[in-house]
């Protein structure tokens, strides 16, 4: 079964703000790669990101969280970034940030 891969607002802008084409190309391979079996890929999160999944891209650099609806047979990818564990940069901080200002979810809307 192939999944439609949708990216959020949130996401797109991420994505766009990372300088390096390659680096952007990769990581759009990446989320391209999610229309099938994007449940096998990834790892769940755990905590306050419990629901998403998180696969990594760029040579272990980047994290992609993302979401499954199997009911609607979607992909949605929420956040793009830098894994910099202990920063306040931190992709997991930044999506955590963005759950709680309810920028996060588009199931919950």
């Amino acid at each position: 079964m192939t999944y439609q891969i949708a990216l959020t607002v949130q996401a797109r802008k991420m994505l766009g703000s990372i300088s390096d084409r390659r680096v952007q190309q990769k990581i759009q391979k990446r989320i391209d790669g999610l229309a099938e079996e994007p449940e096998k890929q990834g790892k769940p999160l755990v905590e306050e990101l419990e629901g998403y999944r998180s696969l990594r891209a760029v040579g272990q650099r980047y994290r992609i969280i993302y979401a499954v609806e199997r009911k609607k047979i979607v992909v949605y990818v929420l956040a793009v970034g830098l894994r910099k564990q202990g920063s306040r940069s931190d992709i997991y901080q930044i999506a955590k940030r963005l759950l709680r200002l309810g920028l996060l979810d588009p199931l919950r809307k």
